[in-house]
């Protein structure tokens, strides 16, 4: 047996510095779907509440959440069946009903907001009992738009990894934050009247000073049990800081010029790349987290186990 000082200054015990867990097998596809199906069940909800409380006044706003969202959940599907390898990896997921075990209830949630959100996308587009049951399907897709954006951290805290498992609390805040305002980024990019373009921004601006604070909880939460140095070093670190940075370049890019068109478009792709950033940054502290057996040993010692 090995002895280290870990972050805390304390003394940690390692065996013979091995990795005490696996890594993540994850490709590159997952956290883009964490992006993308968080920004797709963000959007699915904004255009449901929309629809119930300025639905007449904000159509062209509601149709492009609704779009937004059908889409997302098209490509977030086909980003997990090709990480998976095979379509009936996926399929397989859907046999059972397992409440108690997030990845299959992610299965679910996904499946059933990507019909949802088609369904909306497309029958909102007619007329007469057809747009009605758009409207209907719109309204389901944003119920279970809120757990579909911030599901994939309920996976990863409830995994053994340290630096996922540290975060527990301010993790799942996190995403569902970040990909409200991803949606918001998106819509901003859009051409609408000033009215609706004045909600997105307010939207967008508390929900990304949402997603710095619960950043800093996030690497408080790390901290404490010293399993927080994947975001403070190597890509991951990079990455994480990254996204901190053109966060705060968007909410000034967004507060100084957005009333102009190029200065709006200016923030959304600023504030997009931030979202990206923040996705990748937790997927490869996970991978970075796993591989250190110290971060293993630590995380043991958390606060209320």
């Amino acid at each position: 047996m090995n002895d280290r000082t870990n972050t805390s200054g304390q003394e940690s015990t390692t065996y013979y510095g091995l990795p005490v867990i696996k890594e993540p097998v994850w490709t590159w596809e997952v956290p883009a779907y964490f992006y993308i199906g968080g920004a797709a069940g963000a959007a699915a909800t904004i255009g449901a509440v929309l629809q119930v409380l300025d639905g007449d006044n904000s159509e062209r706003l509601v149709r492009r959440c609704r779009d937004i969202a059908a889409a997302g959940t098209l490509v977030g599907s086909g980003l997990l069946v090709s990480d998976l390898g095979r379509p009936e990896r996926f399929l397989n997921m859907l046999r059972v009903f397992k409440p108690g075990s997030p990845l299959n209830i992610g299965s679910w949630i996904l499946v059933t907001a990507s019909g949802l959100s088609a369904g909306s996308a497309v029958l909102s587009r007619t007329r007469g009992f057809r747009r009605k049951l758009g409207k209907l399907a719109g309204l389901g897709a944003g119920a279970i738009g809120l757990p579909l954006s911030g599901y994939t951290a309920v996976l990863l805290v409830g995994t053994a990894v340290p630096v996922w498992r540290a975060s527990r609390r301010s993790l799942p805040l996190l995403f569902v934050a970040s990909a409200t305002g991803a949606a918001c980024s998106l819509l901003e990019m859009g051409d609408f009247d000033e009215k609706e373009l004045t909600a997105v921004r307010r939207l967008g601006t508390v929900t990304q000073l949402s997603e710095l604070a619960l950043a800093k909880a996030v690497e408080k939460e790390c901290a404490r049990v010293g399993t927080g140095r994947p975001y403070e070093e190597g890509l991951s670190g990079t990455l994480w800081k990254a996204s901190t940075a053109c966060t705060v370049a968007s909410l000034a890019v967004d507060t100084f010029t957005g009333k102009s068109r190029s200065g709006r478009i200016a923030a959304a792709v600023v504030g997009t790349i931030g979202s990206i950033a923040l996705r990748y940054s937790v997927w490869l502290a996970g991978r970075a987290s796993a591989r250190d057996p110290r971060a293993t040993f630590d995380s043991q010692k958390m606060p209320g186990e």
